[in-house]
């Protein structure tokens, strides 16, 4: 008899009916707008600006620039403070700035009212819009992943964003913006859900039981019931605690009316406390990368190559008279050094761990995230080294996920890369939580994957006629098979080994272009979803090839069919000590 598995985490937002996010999420949403807005006026009115203070510390100078701004301070394109003075129109001015600012706030208020979502057993919904309404639904059962991330001015409301990631493009669902903690929470909620574990608990429960029972973790009574009228509201501020907060902020009525300081305290410690929380997997199974590493590695990629480069073209061109450059590189060279920055920034404070639910990846210095992949979401898994990297030992992990392509945005672009660098060790560590029934039987393999040549350790070796075609990485191309994983080997400036599990596989293809027929040569191409990682043997003997087609496809179909990852809730309960 197996013992029931208690949830660790339950929001009261996953009950089916629907709810509102947080009060802040119109301001959060259009907040950017609101700035670039104020900038531009203030752009505007700089003269104005500087004529006030001038006056204010230097009443010296007023009369100088009384005559050189009289022409045309009547001028409504050059001063239009000025010329509303002048006119005798501030009231109305006044009456137009309150109107627009009264608009502005009723329009946030219907947009919040009017934007709600539920949690059912079978699809996250989301219905939006005030003058046209949108109704969008992310079915559980395809369920890629759940992502959160806390920008910089969210963080200051104690709020995050929740994106559901689902099978097919631009099908993903937002929840922007809930309460810190409630997004923690909910998103475990939806997990469970997706993985069947929550019908199995609803089918073990008592009949004729209302409400939602809440496991609180610390709790004498195990259970308590949630009031559907009350407590289930998602708008309620980030300082109301929930289960499985990990801040322990306190009941509702302290954080509402607590001090300013209580709160102040609480903004900071979110700001300080990783994004991970180590506690929640074996301190073995996380990796932690040293800020020295991660710049390092950013600086000796392909990026501060160009840069160096356009930089060279400037000192050139400027020497030679040629001004021209500074306008056409100058632009070109700050765009490279802030994506430089963004790409140290976003992998900082990085670490990646194994829960009940997936694995775990937070990163991010001021503006956070963090994803969790469920167990059989992972579609292929790529492992590269810059030529650059070589001496060091770094290595980079990415991944092809369902809903994240590298056309998307930046974001979801930034989700596919599951380790931006590591040792071997890390990468052994990461592939562990990424294909966790295969770890075993692939770390030989892996081992000469990510160095080796030629033939031995259970690779295959090319041809020498393939230098023709490969002459640079002839000697590395290669490919094994172990335990529902295929494992391709290629690369000469940038080593690459690529995994892909079986059960994974949409189609196989072998292709022969006029030379492969005239080298009895041939490519082997396995599709998978689109992502970073392209799964292809370039090169391959024309027979091998066929076996090794006939054998991917087979091979396929019976590990898909026996494939039950995607219910790892289930499975969980099942394997729980009685």
């Amino acid at each position: 008899m197996t013992a029931p598995v208690p949830p660790k985490t339950v929001t009261p937002l996953a009950d089916g009916e629907w709810h509102r996010l947080h009060p802040a999420s119109p301001l959060l949403r259009g907040g950017l707008v609101f700035i670039a807005v104020l900038g531009f006026v203030i752009a505007n009115l700089r003269e104005r600006i500087v004529d006030m203070f001038v006056f204010v510390f230097v009443p010296d100078l007023g009369d100088e620039l009384d005559s050189n701004y009289g022409e045309w301070q009547n001028d409504w394109a050059n001063d239009p403070v000025g010329a509303i003075v002048l006119n005798g129109q501030v009231g109305w001015a006044l009456l137009a700035v309150a109107a627009v600012v009264i608009a502005v706030i009723v329009g946030f208020w219907l947009s919040w009212r009017m934007h709600t979502f539920r949690i059912t057993g079978e699809a996250v919904e989301v219905r939006s819009g005030i003058l046209f309404r949108s109704h969008r639904s992310a079915r559980l059962d395809r369920v890629q992943g759940v992502n959160i991330a806390r920008p910089l001015f969210a963080r200051l409301f104690g709020t995050a964003k929740l994106d559901v990631s689902v099978a097919g493009q631009s099908g993903n669902v937002q929840l922007s913006y809930l309460a810190s903690a409630l997004a923690d929470g909910l998103r475990a909620d939806i997990l469970r859900l997706a993985s069947g574990a929550r019908a199995e608990r609803s089918k073990a429960a008592a009949p004729g039981v209302a409400g939602i029972t809440v496991s609180v973790a610390g709790a004498t009574d195990a259970s308590m019931p949630v009031d559907a009228a009350g407590a289930t509201d998602a708008s309620v501020p980030g300082d109301v605690a929930v289960p499985g907060d990990p801040a322990g902020t306190g009941s509702p009525a302290a954080s509402a009316h607590g001090p300013v300081s209580a709160v102040i305290g609480r903004r900071v410690d979110e700001f300080l406390a990783p994004e991970l929380d180590p506690s929640l997997a074996p301190p073995a199974s996380v990796v932690h990368l040293s800020v020295g590493r991660v710049i390092a590695s950013t600086l000796l990629g392909g990026t501060t190559i160009s840069i160096l480069v356009f930089v060279a073209v400037i000192v050139v061109g400027i020497a030679n008279g040629q001004s021209w450059v500074i306008f056409s590189f100058i632009p070109a060279v700050i765009g490279l050094v802030g994506y430089l920055w963004s790409r140290i920034t976003k992998s900082l404070r990085y670490s990646i761990a194994g829960t009940p639910d997936g694995v775990r990846i937070g990163y991010g210095l001021l503006s956070t995230a963090n994803q969790t992949i469920p167990p059989g979401r992972v579609h292929a898994v790529s492992v590269t080294q810059w030529i650059l990297w070589r001496p060091f030992g770094w290595w980079s992990v990415k991944v092809n996920l369902a809903g994240q392509s590298m056309s998307a945005s930046s974001e979801q672009a930034q989700r596919t890369i599951v380790l931006p660098v590591g040792s071997a060790a890390d990468v052994g560590r990461v592939l562990a939580l990424l294909l966790p029934e295969s770890a075993g039987a692939v770390e030989p393999l892996v081992a000469v994957g990510l160095t080796g040549r030629g033939a031995g350790g259970g690779f295959t070796a090319t041809p020498r006629r393939a230098a023709w075609l490969r002459p640079f990485s002839r000697r590395r191309i290669g490919w094994a098979a172990g335990s529902g994983v295929a494992l391709f080997r290629t690369g000469a400036l940038t080593r690459s080994l690529v995994l892909m599990p079986l059960a994974r596989v949409q189609s196989v293809a072998l292709s022969r272009g006029p030379v492969g027929r005239l080298l009895d040569l041939a490519a082997v191409r396995v599709h998978t979803v689109s992502g970073p990682v392209q799964v292809v043997l370039p090169v391959i003997e024309t027979a091998e090839g066929r076996d090794l087609f006939e054998r991917l496809a087979a091979d396929a179909v019976t590990w898909a069919a026996s494939d039950e990852s995607h219910h790892w809730g289930a499975i969980a309960r099942t394997e729980a000590p009685a």
